[in-house]
């Protein structure tokens, strides 16, 4: 009877230990899938573009579909591992990682060497011989570690007259110099860089043994942007110094008596790299509590060139003939009106609907074929970008000119046989009144078709309003505009803001001002080129 049972709970063990095994496999080749799927979106992304609206969210979708389905393989594959060690029947399993964690070569290394055997274990014999060694290399890090620099100022006095010396005061970045630049920067960094507030960054400095003031974290931050002001001026002029801005707004909520009002931050970019032109890029933010048309008309007063954004009434006087210093020439944004054709022309969506058994959302063959057409300008864009431009006028003229023509003609013919009231007639007409600012590019080499990189430099703030809610006040938003403008140049510069922030606190009280251009994130990154190699 025990021989028997014996034998029955091997046959169990070996039973158990196969199934870990299918599962453990099975769910390697769904991590395998999901990681592949994962490859080609990103992959498409960065030879074709955006093909569609969706796509940023997809990849972010199956990023995070492979962390979960990654970390379930190697749950199963342990529990496989667990199994087959009851048994001696079934064969162990090993997942094969397609990819290794390469350490940069910057990282220090510290050689940990395990104390070798004394004699050897087969005879017992004492000569023993070096014949090489095995090295298993682990990344680490080290908790962050704080603490106090006592800067001390030695008096002497004088023999001979009694006259008593001293060396003069250091100058520190915030009145009685309690935190030091690297502490400053990571407070700002993680405020309007990471989208933490100062009541959860005290939190969490508490819990690590050094608890530092709401109100003291408060005044630091007063301080950092009252001494980064210069820095952010001389950024403010390289950008509405640029031949082509792009211009953009987001909501911002801000705290009011009783309820939360909704203002406004807008951002002019600068990049001149589409067109080959050899300006570094920049961002300039700016805060305002309402949209009014007066707020754009503000920033951009000594701004004369062009501007790629929306048709936002508010824009209209920038762009009237008699405006000095100069005529603002409007450049509108393709992908803006892209948007409501893609919406009735969704293929995939309704696919998506389809197989989900939902109802499905009634498409245009007129959206499709005008998204179509749209995408094939875009094409062409891909082609040329990065070129002078003269390079990008005669390929467009060449190569644009005709689609964008035809496609005039198309939409005027299909708005025409639906009524007025159509959404897709509205979407049309929304190009068609526009069509000189549309078609800005077929005359010059420096607009783009899209407004993606105003877009882009807005994306943090939208991801930011989950975590800080609002902003204070109309102050608070304003020191949040200054911020994110220098976050987001450092960024668009290959820059480590916390790392550049840190650097230029720590010297731009006795920098000379007629210097201060130094410090900017593209002349700091040629002074500093492993950060910011780390940082790209």
């Amino acid at each position: 009877m025990d021989a028997a049972r014996t034998v029955l709970a091997r046959e169990n063990a070996a039973l158990k230990a196969e199934l870990a095994v299918a599962r453990a496999k099975a769910s390697e080749d769904m991590a395998l899938i999901a990681q592949q799927k994962l490859r080609i979106a990103k992959l498409e992304r960065q030879v074709y573009g955006q093909r569609s609206e969706r796509l940023a969210r997809l990849i972010d979708q199956l990023a995070l579909s492979f962390e979960e389905l990654e970390a379930s393989a190697t749950e199963d594959e342990l529990a496989a591992e667990k199994a087959v060690a009851r048994t001696t029947t079934v064969a162990a399993f090993t997942r094969k990682h397609s990819e290794r964690n390469t350490f940069p070569e910057h990282l220090p290394r510290e050689r940990m060497v395990i104390d070798p055997p004394t004699a050897c274990a087969c005879c017992g014999s004492n000569r023993l011989r070096k014949l090489g060694e095995d090295v298993t290399r682990t990344l680490e890090t080290t908790p962050r570690r704080w603490k106090v620099i006592e800067t001390v100022r030695e008096k002497f006095t004088c023999r001979d007259c009694e006259k008593i010396s001293q060396a003069p005061a250091p100058f520190h970045v915030i009145p009685r110099g309690w935190a030091g630049p690297s502490l400053l920067a990571m407070i700002v960094f993680e405020k309007f860089g990471q989208h933490q507030p100062l009541n959860r960054q005290a939190e969490r400095y508490a819990l690590e043994g050094v608890p530092i003031a709401l109100s003291s974290m408060a005044d630091a931050v007063g301080s950092v942007c009252t001494a980064l002001d210069p820095v952010l001026r001389l950024v403010e002029a390289h950008v509405m110094a640029a031949e082509r801005l792009h211009g953009d707004d987001t909501t911002v909520p801000v705290l009011a008596e009783g309820k939360t009002d909704t203002g406004r931050c807008w951002i002019y970019v600068r990049d001149d790299k589409p067109f080959g032109g050899a300006g570094p890029p920049a961002a300039m933010f700016y805060y305002s509590r309402d949209r009014r048309g007066e707020h754009p008309q503000a920033h951009l007063a000594g701004y004369a060139g062009i501007l790629q954004a929306d048709a936002y009434d508010g824009y209209n006087k920038l762009y009237l003939a008699d405006r000095k210093p100069g005529p603002i020439r409007e450049a509108a944004c393709w992908v803006h009106a892209r948007r409501p054709f893609f919406a009735m022309a969704d293929l995939e969506e309704n696919a998506r609907r389809k197989a989900a058994g939902k109802k499905e959302i009634p498409l245009s063959p007129i959206a499709i074929e005008i998204v179509r057409r749209i995408d094939a300008l875009f094409e062409i864009e891909r082609s040329i970008n990065g070129k002078s431009p003269e390079e990008r006028l005669a390929v467009r003229r060449n190569l644009s000119r005709p689609l964008a023509d035809d496609l005039r003609v198309y939409m005027r013919e299909q708005a025409a046989r639906l009524s007025r009231g159509h959404d897709l007639v509205k979407a049309v007409n929304y190009i068609l009144k526009r069509w000189s600012a549309f078609t800005l590019f077929l005359e010059d080499g420096r607009v783009c078709l899209s407004n993606n990189a105003a877009e882009r430099g807005l994306r943090g703030i939208a991801l930011g309003r989950k975590s800080w809610l609002f902003c204070g006040s109309d102050r608070g938003g304003r020191r949040a505009a200054a911020m994110y403008s220098l976050i987001v140049t450092a960024k668009m510069n290959g820059v480590d803001p916390q790392a550049w922030l840190a650097d230029v606190l720590a010297r731009i009280a006795a920098y000379p001002a007629h210097r201060l251009d130094e410090l900017l994130p593209w002349n700091w990154a040629t002074q500093n080129p492993a950060i910011s190699a780390r940082a790209a």
